[in-house]
């Protein structure tokens, strides 16, 4: 038994952990004590303590089973060692055994106790006193024995605390604190059943009279009572015990640091704390700004943000903020506005429930980066988008974010918001301007506003002089290799050009930092562009230089920029779009020339671009420096003293795309169709605030009309009211309308296309005329006359045909294909013309006949599927020509989206659908189901085809081992996201196909009654 014993405490421990076996829960008596087997045989030594007690009657010791200190048990290891049945001999029948010899040592207690009690009160009957006094302390001895053995196995259970909570599985938690439970119980009704007071010995030995006295045949009833009671103890423990070990057998324990046990059990009391949070009326989480402490654990492994900036504390919190508010905040660029984003958002998902919405590319609550609503068509669409929000919901808060605001006024009465701010950034930025060889530092307290700073100390030879006249590489190479740069150049051309200049000057030494990692930029490089590398970079990124500007696939772009970040490449010659949009600092910042293509520098855009200089956690100072010729002198003083530029509302201006876009969408979504409600919700936008300075000629509800009336006139709305025009402008009219006036606008089915569809309203009434003649003959034999129609309408301004390559192209066209160009209008003649200067008499729609020239390039990719050979062939820079790839699959969504609302051009559906697939993917038909699996693309999709994966059936099925050893390249966490991808492709498949069998099966509402109610009553 003992040796079952054993084996219970070792196989009961858990992983790296000293605990009590189950002796301390059920106390093994000493052999003394429990005398001869039953069987006869001799019982084993084991291995005892012995522990002085205070002096008591007869000075008696007491003896107690030493707590044996547990061997180490591996998670993985068979917990029942050599015991495979929860059968008769096995495991528990031991614990059984063990159980038994305890009740065994109880009532052997119970009868020594009696024994020695009634001894003591026939020879002491004279000293009744003394008798129950010795008595008594004798019975406490035994019972303490057991009350002391509970002690200390409390105290073994609680030290250290730490090991109990993070060491052991939940389940095996559970056990422990029921054994202990059980034994507390146990120990406390024994105490209760013989504790006996001192104090009460004439109670007690009146007791002990009486019991000595009772017959017979009452102890044999006790007796039974007392071993029914024991056997169901025992039955009950052994089920107990049973379903323990059960659980603890199937639950699997992870193998898992300390570390990462204590972090675990820490993240489950906070999510607990946080549901229980989340089903009160508080929405604190925890203590990082209301979010669990795991987020800023996060933050600090993932961001390396380990404490927040005192403003971005004082942000979070505002009253505004608690209140929720509506919040306007403006910092300088690189202060940290973005990560105030986030943790709003994440209060929002995980405090409130509420839903977050990204306008992308930046990102919200509603929340945004304000100074964009002034420019052009985007920020027609963001102010639209705002106005909308704040028309419809009173509940949702909005926070925007800018780094450049004047007006800030305005924007505040537009969103009702709080207004916050701060000059704070973290590292301090010096501004500089060169003029020929000097540096002056910018200086607003002087009279010119800049003072002396030094002279340029770089040797340069004549031919450097003559190739480098702004001394760039006398700049760079102050901060390369060591600290990163920017240099901004004013066009895409100047930015490769710079590049190679400054390699050419650059030291060869250059070469060898850090060379193995520019040689992997490369070879990536090469594999995202299926073998292709640009001449430029790859002459230039040996030296830790690149370009980045728009004609750069946006793969390269990517690749270039995690370059940049981990600091493989320095330099970066670029133009202001990544000033606007890549979060790329730098130790110094140079302006190549006070202009962006042919015009002169903005404030803020000057503020944009020198904002990148100094990174927080890396530098201590960040430095611009400002490039510029005598006669720019002033302008440039100017540029650098003036305020922001004012912040205006596009609504108006960008009329096709802003008012005329907003009011059909407010009738289509039915959020205002009355002539009042609408004039009340234009009275709420940004341009309703500034309209008197904007547009002081008209009044608000006059430019109100005047769209509703254009919309009509294009039959894209109609209005319930015989009002004329004129009518509604007399001042009669209105002032009737914004009371009791009602003049209701309804969509047209043509409005209602536009709206679905996101149809410019400028080109509406165009793509109505061409999908209509082009249901006249349709031309299926190629692709180019769909193409044709699904090109994109704003491209084709902006597009410069290169007549040569023209010609050339349309002469390799095919006599169907030729048929096409002239069913929209360009001959092989005109083309001819134009290569040869000649004059022409004939008028031709140069939209139409730039609209087929991108066709053509989009015709030839979809041909060849690949960029670089297409980008060759048309002379036009690769990115420009994957904008136009991106532009004509979303445009063609949009047709489809017409298509469907318009029952007469049914015959484009299913063709549209096939083609938006093609130009989303550009890759060969077969390809196409591969590339819609998440982390799939071209490549990668050509290898798992040849590797005999040709179908989302064949990728859910796969095995994670075979598609490793399979495919090339592929990492186990990207084969699992590969087969976990088809598997949810197949899953939407399968349920989007049991929707319409359920749908097919449902029984109709409108079935004539008796069909019906029989097959009711059926």
């Amino acid at each position: 038994m003992d040796e079952g014993g054993s084996r219970i405490r070792r196989r009961v421990s858990v992983r790296k952990r000293t605990r009590p076996g189950l002796e301390s829960a059920f106390p093994v008596p000493a052999a003394a004590e429990l005398g001869p087997r039953e069987s006869g045989e001799p019982r084993e030594p084991e291995k005892l303590e012995e522990e002085e007690e205070e002096p008591c009657a007869g000075g008696r010791r007491r003896r107690t089973a030493e707590l044996q200190p547990l061997e180490h048990n591996d998670s993985e290891e068979d917990m029942f060692g050599d015991n495979d049945s929860f059968a008769e001999n096995s495991i528990l029948a031991q614990v059984d055994d063990l159980e038994q010899k305890y009740m065994r040592v109880s009532e052997h207690r119970e009868d020594s106790t009696d024994v020695t009690t009634e001894n003591v009160c026939l020879e002491n009957v004279e000293c009744d006193r003394l008798s129950n006094t010795a008595a008594g302390d004798s019975t406490k001895l035994n019972v303490n024995g057991y009350t002391k053995n509970q002690r200390r196995l409390k105290a073994a259970s609680h030290e250290p605390e730490a090991d109990v909570l993070y060491d052991i599985p939940s389940s095996q938690v559970l056990y422990f604190e029921s054994m202990q439970n059980f034994s507390d119980n146990l120990g406390g009704q024994t105490n209760k059943d013989r504790k006996w007071d001192s104090s009460s010995c004439k109670m007690v030995s009146e007791e002990l009279s009486h019991s000595i006295k009772q017959p017979q045949g009452t102890d044999e009833s006790s007796s039974k009572v007392r071993s029914s009671s024991d056997v169901n103890r025992r039955k009950s423990l052994k089920d107990y015990l049973k379903s323990a070990m059960t659980g603890n057998a199937k639950a699997q324990t992870p193998v898992l640091s300390r570390t990462k046990q204590l972090q675990e059990t820490l993240l489950a009391e906070e999510i607990s704390m946080a549901k229980k949070t989340m089903e009160s009326s508080s929405n604190d989480l925890g203590p990082f700004y209301s979010l669990p402490s795991r987020v800023r654990d996060l933050y600090a492994q993932f961001k390396g943000i380990e404490q927040l900036y005192e403003w971005q504390h004082t942000c979070l919190t505002l009253n505004s903020v608690q209140e929720r508010r509506n919040l306007i905040y403006s910092l300088p660029t690189s202060g940290g506005k973005t990560l105030v984003a986030e943790i709003l958002m994440l209060q929002e998902l995980l405090c409130r429930k509420k839903d977050v919405l990204m306008i992308l590319p930046y990102v919200a609550i509603v929340q945004e980066k304000l100074h964009m609503i002034g420019e052009g068509s985007r920020g027609a669409v963001l102010e639209m988008t705002l106005a909308k929000i704040l028309y419809t919901s009173k509940t949702t808060q909005i926070i925007g974010m800018s780094a450049t605001l004047n007006n800030v006024r305005d924007l505040q009465q537009f969103l009702q918001a709080a207004y916050y701010t701060s000059q704070f950034r973290p590292v301090e930025l010096k501004e500089y301007l060169k003029i020929n060889e000097t540096i002056y530092e910018v200086d607003s307290k002087t009279e010119n506003g800049m003072t002396f700073s030094r002279l340029l100390n770089y040797k340069y030879s004549d031919a450097l002089k003559k190739m480098d006249p702004d001394h760039l590489v006398a700049l760079v190479t102050e901060v390369i290799p060591n600290y990163s740069c920017l240099v901004f150049c004013p066009t895409k051309k100047n930015c490769e050009n710079v590049a190679e200049m400054i390699c050419k000057f650059l030291s060869k030494d250059y070469l060898k930092h850090k060379e193995k990692e520019k040689h992997e930029v490369i070879k990536n490089l090469k594999n995202i562009s299926n073998g292709h590398v640009c001449p430029v970079l790859k002459r230039t990124i040996p030296f830790g230089v690149a370009y980045h500007h728009s004609g750069l696939t946006s793969d390269e772009r990517k690749l270039l920029e995690e370059a940049y970040s981990t600091g493989v490449l320095c330099l970066f010659t670029c133009t202001s779009t990544l000033a606007a949009g890549v979060n790329l600092p730098a130790r110094r910042v140079i302006l190549r020339a006070p202009y962006v293509a042919k015009e002169f520098l903005r404030r803020n855009q000057y503020k944009q671009m020198i904002g990148r200089a100094g990174r927080a956690g890396i530098d201590t100072t960040g430095e611009s420096i400002l490039i510029l010729q005598e006669k720019d002198k002033k302008q440039v003083l100017d540029l650098i003293s003036s305020p922001l530029e004012n912040c205006y509302s596009h609504l108006v201006q960008e009329f096709t795309k802003g008012i005329q876009t907003l009011f059909l969408s407010l009738i289509g979504l039915k959020i205002a169709t009355n002539i009042g409600d609408i004039y009340h919700f234009m009275s709420g936008t940004f341009f309703g605030v500034q309209q008197k300075i904007l547009l002081k000629e008209k009044s608000l509800w006059e430019i109100t009309v005047e769209a509703l009336n254009y919309l009509t006139e294009k039959g894209l709305l109609q209005k319930d009211t015989i009002l004329t025009e004129k009518e509604l402008l007399q001042e009669e009219t209105i002032s009737k309308s914004k009371g009791e006036f009602q003049c209701n606008f309804y969509i047209t089915k043509l409005g209602r296309a536009s709206f679905k569809g996101t149809i410019d309203v400028a080109y509406c009434d165009i793509l109505y005329k061409d999908l209509k003649k082009g249901l006249e003959g349709l031309m299926l034999e190629s692709l180019l006359h769909l193409i044709y129609l699904t090109t994109p309408y704003d491209m084709a301004p902006q597009c410069e045909p290169d007549w040569m390559i023209y010609f050339r192209q349309f002469n390799q066209l095919s006599p169907a294909e030729q048929k096409v160009a002239a069913l929209v209008g360009v001959s092989e003649s005109f083309i001819g013309k134009k290569v040869s200067g000649q004059a022409i008499k004939k008028k031709v729609d140069k939209n139409i006949v730039n609209r087929l020239y991108l066709a053509l390039i989009l015709y030839t990719l979809l041909k060849e599927t690949n960029i670089w050979s297409v980008s060759e062939k048309f002379n036009m820079p690769r990115g420009y020509i994957q904008n136009l790839l991106t532009g004509a699959a979303s445009f063609s969504s949009c047709v489809l989206h017409f298509c469907e609302e318009l029952d007469e051009f049914w015959v484009y559906r299913a063709l549209l659908v096939e083609l938006t697939k093609k130009l989303t993917y550009c890759v060969k038909a077969e390809l196409i189901p591969l590339m819609e699996v998440t982390g799939v693309l071209e490549g990668r999709a050509k290898q798992l085809y040849n590797a005999g994966y040709r179908s989302l059936m064949h990728l859910a099925n796969a095995d994670t081992e075979v598609l490793i050893e399979t495919i090339d390249h592929l990492s186990r966490r990207q084969a699992k996201q590969i087969i976990s991808s088809a598997k949810m492709l197949l899953h939407e498949k399968a349920e989007a196909l049991q929707e319409e069998v359920e749908q097919l099966l449902r029984l109709p509402s409108d079935v004539p009654g008796g069909v019906a109610s029989s097959t009711e009553k059926a």
